[in-house]
């Protein structure tokens, strides 16, 4: 199963974007603000956090590329998510709820874009997200900057 994230709106504060299933539009996302990294990191091996003086923990959103993904469960979401594998100057990268991108501590929060800044009926939308994912052993997540 490929997921592709067309992200859209690209704001001092947050990003919006689309999410979509082999192809076809699921939802919306909002994440933190896209910033430019290093290529590399030399920090982040082994789940150590990243100390590169351009991510700003929090504030920043995953570079743009292709990432395996699995379900896992989240202890503090006590449930399983879509875990995004290997994503340079990040750890423990999420698909799941939340309203703004202050709710997503670089992770992708999922829901409809109605409300400038926001996501709503995310809790729904990531219920949706993880029974779809649930049944695929193989999945990737494609993470584009552009309209």
């Amino acid at each position: 199963m490929k997921l592709t994230l067309k992200r859209k709106f690209l704001g001092d504060k947050y990003t919006v974007g689309d999410l979509f299933i082999d192809g076809k539009f699921f939802c919306n996302t909002i994440e933190d603000k896209v910033r430019e990294l290093p290529a590399a990191c030399p920090y982040t091996p082994k789940g150590r956090s990243c100390k590169c003086k351009e991510k700003i923990y929090a504030e920043t959103a995953i570079p743009v590329g292709i990432y395996a993904v699995t379900m896992e469960y989240s202890p503090r979401f006590k449930r399983k998510l879509p875990l995004l594998h290997n994503v340079p100057h990040f750890i423990g990268i999420l698909i799941h709820s939340g309203t703004t991108a202050t709710d997503s501590a670089g992770c992708v929060l999922v829901g409809k874009n109605t409300i400038k800044g926001k996501v709503t009926e995310s809790r729904v939308t990531s219920d949706k997200l993880n029974a779809a994912l649930s049944k695929e052993k193989h999945i990737t997540i494609d993470i584009i900057n552009g309209k």
